[in-house]
């Protein structure tokens, strides 16, 4: 966990120029990690994403059995236990500030009659679990001890007997989809989760990927996705794609920050992923795709961005679960653009790495920038400029901090965030990385 406090500060940048490679997907990065634990055998990941929140997985995959190293040549292998295979581990398992890879593991070691603690920091501890224990309880999980309203730390211990279950997920969330999944891995019969809305489907690719047998259908506006169990995994080569989430930093630095012309490389182009550039495309965003391929089951792209004027938009709360993570950063590409920005549909940013919701509007607002909060609703009113100098509290939150740096690029005045260790849990080399565009940090 990191501990030192590290303030910084973005300046008005000259243009951001370059060709550069984001780092690996922390979703595929997380569930490379946990499948690999549940095969039988050895899976080679390349481009794994090497942040702090990764890092947290890997070491909880050590901890419950499954052999778990890095080579000099940036090859991960992890040589797993099998489906219920996990052992009981000899501490706590601590995922410092990482949901993903909590609530995942939470699903993950449910088939193994094993007692497991979970916890994390003060951020990890804030955010809700009680969601993600409730379906995993239907299916035999018992909870021996749980902090006050279902937060972390929690013990829970693997049933003698798993049951498969047919759920509805309360709410639209990829990780509490996943979560069941890799439970009824180790449940007999079939395990059926009925979405309302799509979520993304990282989880279900990689699990045809390492041989499960499962089957995806169309369910009105949703999906329906059928797991048949206890299969024998067979360990694969993943091969990590750029993340889509951290490559919307530089994007968005190069949109606002003028005479900026970038071409991200093998960004990942899931259609579950994509709601940010069809945002931005719609706001008026020159974003060109310069060539399409295939890596590890993901479709990726290269995309050519270059400045230009921006004007507001409504987006639609249904796209809200394919760009779930991008919203602090569009909230800055909307302070930028000409009139009102609509984004609807915006409760599950309540519930992440800080109150979402709640810090990207003080973020706007210190800098000079009208946004109000209706609901679930938040309204930017851009004026195709941003006065900036203020001060970010970014309340442990890696992607408030980034946003927050991106929006001083292009402001009037210097923006400055409280704390910016906590950008090493999803975008390690952020700062280098941004400064041999052009950035001005510091």
């Amino acid at each position: 966990m990191t501990e030192a406090v590290q303030p910084l500060t973005a300046r008005r940048s000259g243009p951001i120029i370059g060709r550069v490679r984001v780092p690996g997907d922390k979703s595929i990065s997380h569930r490379a990690l946990i499948l690999g634990a549940m095969t039988v055998g050895e899976t080679v990941i390349t481009g794994l994403l090497e942040g702090e929140d990764v890092h947290r997985t890997a070491a909880a995959m050590r901890a419950l059995g499954a052999r778990v190293t890095r080579g000099e040549d940036g090859v991960w292998r992890v040589r797993g236990v099998g489906v219920g295979g996990f052992a009981e581990p000899a501490a706590p398992l601590d995922f410092g500030n990482s949901g993903t890879g909590c609530r995942l593991a939470m699903g993950a070691v449910t088939g193994s009659p094993v007692t497991v603690t979970f916890d994390g920091d003060a951020s990890l501890r804030s955010r809700p679990m009680a969601r993600v224990l409730d379906p995993l309880s239907r299916m035999g999980l018992r909870t021996l001890d749980v902090a006050e309203n279902g937060r972390l730390p929690l013990t829970v211990k693997g049933p003698a007997e798993l049951y498969p279950i047919d759920y509805e997920p309360p709410v639209a969330s990829a990780q509490l989809k996943s979560a069941v999944l890799l439970a009824g891995l180790a449940a007999p019969g079939e395990t059926t989760v009925t979405e309302a809305e799509a979520t993304r489907d990282h989880t279900e690719r990689m699990l045809k990927a390492f041989g499960a047998k499962i089957t995806v259908k169309p369910h009105g506006e949703g999906r329906r996705i059928t797991l048949h169990g206890q299969p024998e995994l067979e360990p694969v080569h993943v091969q990590v794609p750029a993340d889509p989430s951290s490559a919307a930093f530089p994007l968005v630095a190069a949109l606002i920050v003028p005479g900026s012309e970038l071409i991200l490389e093998a960004v990942m182009t899931n259609p579950l992923r994509t709601g940010l550039l069809a945002t931005l495309r719609e706001m008026g965003a020159s974003i060109e795709t310069l060539a399409v391929n295939a890596d590890g089951g993901e479709e990726i792209a290269e995309l050519r961005i270059k400045a230009g004027p921006l004007k507001g938009v409504e987006v639609p709360a249904a796209r809200a679960p394919s760009m779930i993570d991008e919203y602090p950063v569009l909230a800055v590409a909307a302070a930028f653009a000409e009139g009102q920005t609509v984004m609807r549909g915006l409760s599950e940013l309540r519930v992440k790495e800080s109150d979402r919701l709640e810090a990207t509007a003080a973020m706007l607002r210190a800098n000079g920038i009208a946004v109000d909060i209706e609901g679930d609703d938040m309204i930017v009113t851009g004026a195709g400029h941003a006065a900036g100098g203020g001060m970010v509290t970014t309340h442990m939150d890696h992607r408030i901090a980034m946003s927050a740096l991106v929006m001083g690029l292009g402001s009037e005045q210097p923006v400055a965030v409280d704390d910016a260790a906590f950008i090493a849990t999803s975008f390690p080399g952020f700062t280098g990385l941004m400064r041999s565009l052009g950035a001005d940090l510091g």
